[in-house]
């Protein structure tokens, strides 16, 4: 017989357990699409505060605030006016306080977004740029060049930005500055001392207000080396990313995580840090280092299919690496950037190239999510997405959730052009993808009245009326859920996490995988159609119905160490 432990996740305790990250469980909270307490239509810190007990329940031990800092939202909260303060539609620094404290009593730890990359353009720094003029010490805080062609009309190269468009911006003297995202987000010169200074100054200032640990932002971006002549698009995308890439994953970058990591062993325990850089497998261990930022995010299962070959090798392939930086690995299959997995695992599958990398853009993902309806299998999507969130909780390491997931919420794709926000949309015209809206809707808290339960007046991106079979006040009283499932298995998997290694147990049947924990318990995930028999009937939770002697298609199942 097997108890389920309702003893908080873990115990928030500041002198000890410095190693709690490393196999916890992170519930990221985007803060404008989690409860609104003011009735405005945004989500905000207060409303987080009122939905601790959910929080708590769910079993989770720490939470990630997406960033609620001073921002115009021209990329949804990345483009930060003001790295030490919250945004007054959000709250204020005392709200943020309470927020802390509170966690902390629940025994939930706080981490919290840290954007260096770029700022705002309404950052008191950029406005002193653009006003100082050429040559000042406040443009040199950022990457700013003269133009090319006659009186320096044409951009200094044709790099693009990621969002589109040119990755330059022209100011009124005619220089130009740097902005690999949207161009209210101007990229900062990390060379420049100053800005050094000031991120130091800025973990502080949240460390000392209890924040446990930060998420970096495009962790690999910030350094870079604008030697002229600057080379094409074309020559910088085929240039090498070894450590020397002009813009991306430089190996310079670690003196600035060096100096970080000073920063979080003052305190007691360390502060922790999880990078998120999209770099080649190999130079993942540098950022997960003890020496630098201690962890980085593992994306992969979040780009692969439903399919037991790639889900092996992913995981196999991320313990090791784990093993090599003295870190552990970290798991996640959704977040506020992509198309959320009960709707992915629905969509037809990409094709891939010879390297098993998907050849289909997260744009034309996001164009099938909201695409006709004969396109999207949702009850597959959703059974696949089940089977694969238990696989994902058994394994070692910490695992990220995304708001709304343990809801089994879809992927909202009708939403009006006139009422999205995601400059990725409107930079493509809407050609390119429906951009990330679909992911960052206000979240259902009851099954009626008005924004389900978010707020008490209407959400800041339209909720469709299926979010009512979603909401929370249901799920809780259904114990076939996805809500009940993620909190049971939140609770046992407190018994599985006493190493970081499992042992893969050969089925004989390609499409199931299976998998043992040290200390006896099991994982079987059975990722074809057709029922695999089991030879065991200690079935402690499982994805879906259970049928004696067998795991049913498209389904996980966890088995208990046999008694002694």
């Amino acid at each position: 017989m097997i108890t389920v432990d309702q003893s908080p996740a873990s115990t928030y305790d500041p002198q000890h357990d410095a190693a709690w990250w490393r196999q916890a469980v992170v519930y990221q909270i985007y803060p404008r699409s989690f409860a609104d307490s003011n009735g405005d239509g945004l989500g905000d810190i207060p409303g987080i505060t009122s939905r601790i007990d959910h929080l708590a329940e769910l079993g989770i031990d720490a939470v990630w605030l997406s960033p609620f800092y001073p921002s115009e939202l021209a990329d949804g909260g990345y483009d930060v006016a003001d790295y030490r303060n919250v945004d007054p539609r959000l709250g204020t620094l005392r709200d943020f306080d309470d927020l802390v404290k509170t966690l902390h009593n629940r025994g939930i730890r706080v981490i919290v977004d840290i954007v260096p990359n770029h700022t705002s353009d309404q950052h008191e720094w950029f406005q002193e740029a653009l006003q100082a003029g050429r040559g000042s010490e406040a443009r040199d805080r950022y990457i700013f060049r003269e133009g090319t062609g006659p009186d320096g009309a044409e951009p200094p190269s044709d790099w693009r930005s990621i969002f589109g468009g040119s990755a330059w911006e022209r100011v009124d003297d005619g220089q130009w500055y740097l902005h690999h995202f949207a161009v209210e987000q101007p990229d900062l010169n990390w060379d420049n001392r100053e800005v050094r200074d000031d991120f130091v100054s800025t973990l502080r200032f949240w460390s000392d207000r209890g924040v446990d640990g930060f998420r970096i932002d495009v962790a690999h971006m910030l350094t870079k080396d604008l030697t002229e002549p600057l080379p094409t698009h074309a020559e910088l995308q085929s240039i090498p990313q070894d450590g020397h890439h002009p813009t991306l994953d430089r190996d310079d970058v670690h003196h600035v995580y060096a100096e970080w990591r000073a920063v979080f062993n003052s305190y007691e325990p360390p502060r922790t840090a999880v990078a998120e850089a999209w770099v080649d497998r190999e130079r993942v261990p540098l950022y997960a280092s003890p020496e630098s930022l201690g962890q980085a995010f593992n994306f992969e299962l979040l780009q692969a299919d439903f399919d037991p070959e790639q889900f092996r090798r992913i995981v196999t392939d991320n313990l090791d690496l784990a093993a090599r930086s003295g870190s552990s690995s970290t798991w996640v299959l959704s977040n506020h950037d992509v198309t959320r997995h009960a709707t992915r695992y629905g969509l037809p599958r990409p094709t891939r190239d010879d390297d098993g990398h998907s050849t289909v853009k997260h744009g034309t993902e996001w164009v099938l999510a909201g695409g006709p309806a004969e396109m999207i299998d949702l009850a597959g999507g959703a059974r696949r997405a089940r089977a694969a969130t238990l696989f994902l909780l058994g394994l070692p390491g910490s695992a990220y959730l995304y708001q709304g997931e343990e809801l089994g919420l879809q992927e909202v794709a009708d939403i009006p052009d006139n009422a999205r926000q995601d400059p990725t949309f409107f930079r493509g015209g809407g050609t390119d993808g429906l951009g990330r809206d679909g992911c960052r809707v206000p979240l259902p808290w009851k099954e009626s009245g008005e924004s389900f339960g978010f707020g008490s007046a209407g959400a800041h991106l339209p909720q469709p009326a299926w979010f009512a079979g979603y909401a929370v006040a249901r799920e809780e009283k259904d114990p076939t859920s996805s809500l009940t499932m993620y909190r049971r298995a939140l609770a046992l998997r407190r018994s599985l996490q006493s190493s970081e290694r499992l042992e893969w147990i050969e089925t004989g049947d390609p499409e199931v995988l299976r998998f043992r924990r040290p200390n006896g318990w099991e994982v079987v995930t059975n990722f074809g159609a057709g029922e695999y028999p089991l030879d065991r009937a200690d079935i402690v939770i499982s994805s879906g119905p259970v049928r004696l002697g067998e795991v049913a298609g498209e389904t996980t199942v966890w088995l208990a160490p046999p008694e002694e």
